[in-house]
């Protein structure tokens, strides 16, 4: 299967068939697993360095996301360590519908470490076999484990057995090319009862790089009758309804697009918005004629850039989280990305010493430039 059909960017003009014609498309509005409801069918992927407990709440507070997502956090860490815990598996009342995700080749370390998580509290566990990480790889964890099949039902089992909450696994559909295992994969979760996958469409080979390959996520659809959540390569509204209609999927799941671009989530809520529900359906048809000059969801303005920006800064020294002066610098070039003058922007992040003084280069910044919003 390839894509037929190429999805804007900026939401400017509906995608297109090859002859021209509007392509039907339809985004779900919510989706279950287990007994957990989520709506909008949008989800926060686990990242790595990203996805803390402000972040989280961040992504939340600014609308449209259906369900977050922890980093992907060791089995064995948070079961040995105190620190580890509360750093990976704290969360707040308003974070619910939330899953945390593990990682770990272990069955019983990993049964252990997902009832630590069902009494903390969290809605759903995760297993992460996605991870391309040679030092995560090299311990046969993350997509590690996608070489052997055999341990993976013996991690299912152990899991599905610890646990009443919901238990779902994210994977790539591979190590590579030849060894293409997500549809094995998916039917083996789908009979050990796990209540959902989630399918980053390409292989551990090929890391980041190259193109989601979203027919493998049609393949699986077709295959299980569990919720298939697709993955890989959805950098707008756009592409949201896209995968939706070229793979069937469940929901869609965003990692790398968020920090780039918080706004997705509720970009995508109000370009379905747009269109009517279908009758005895839980769906939203996405907008299939548009003009060209009609703006199908609202893009940031240099002032909600900076109103992000101070806001997600005030909120990481609020929670007073180690090398929070660090994760600022960290976002800085995300989060300044498309601002004019970002460059001297992010040299005075760079530069400064301590949180405070990030924050108000920050406010310094903006204020010069936008003096009649800011005052």
């Amino acid at each position: 299967m390839s894509k037929l059909w190429d999805t804007p960017r900026s939401g400017t003009t509906p995608a297109v068939d090859p002859v021209g014609q509007a392509v039907p498309r339809a985004f779900p509005s919510s989706f279950s697993i287990g007994n957990v409801r989520i709506a909008p069918a949008t989800v926060l992927a686990p990242m790595a360095g990203v996805t803390d407990t402000v972040f989280r709440r961040f992504i939340k507070n600014l609308g449209g996301c259906g369900l977050i997502m922890t980093e992907f956090t060791s089995a064995d860490g948070v079961l040995r360590d105190q620190r580890v815990r509360g750093r990976y598996l704290h969360f707040y009342e308003d974070e619910h519908p939330i899953s945390a995700q593990l990682f770990g080749s272990n069955p019983s370390v990993l049964a252990d470490a997902a009832r630590l998580v069902e009494d903390l509290g969290f809605d759903l566990v995760d297993l992460n076999l996605g991870c391309p990480a040679k030092k995560v790889v090299k311990c046969n964890g993350g997509s590690g484990l996608l070489r052997d099949l055999p341990l993976i039902r013996q991690i299912f089992e152990a899991v599905r057995a610890a646990v009443k909450i919901p238990f779902t696994v994210k994977f790539r559909a591979g190590w590579n090319d030849d060894e293409i295992v997500c549809v094995e994969l998916a039917r083996m979760a789908e009979s050990c009862g796990l209540g959902a996958v989630a399918l980053h469409a390409r292989t551990r080979e090929q890391g980041y790089s190259g193109n989601a390959r979203w027919e493998w996520i049609a393949h699986v659809k077709q295959s299980v009758k569990i919720p298939v959540i697709g993955n890989g390569d959805i950098r707008s509204p756009e592409d949201a309804c896209a995968i939706v209609a070229q793979t069937g999927c469940d929901a869609v799941m965003i990692g790398r697009m968020a920090p780039a671009n918080p706004w997705i989530f509720r970009q995508i809520e109000q370009y379905v918005s747009g269109g009517k529900a279908r009758a005895g359906a839980d769906a939203l048809v996405c907008p299939g004629e548009r003009s060209s000059a009609e703006k199908m969801y609202d893009e940031p303005a240099e002032a909600d850039r900076y109103q992000m920006i101070r806001t997600y800064f005030q909120m990481l020294l609020e929670e007073e989280m180690p090398g929070a002066e660090g994760k600022m610098k960290q976002f800085a070039s995300w989060f300044t990305h498309g601002v004019p003058g970002g460059a001297a922007l992010r040299k005075a992040i760079y530069d400064a010493k301590s949180g405070a003084e990030i924050l108000g280069r920050v406010e310094e910044f903006f204020e010069a430039r936008l003096p009649a919003q800011t005052t």
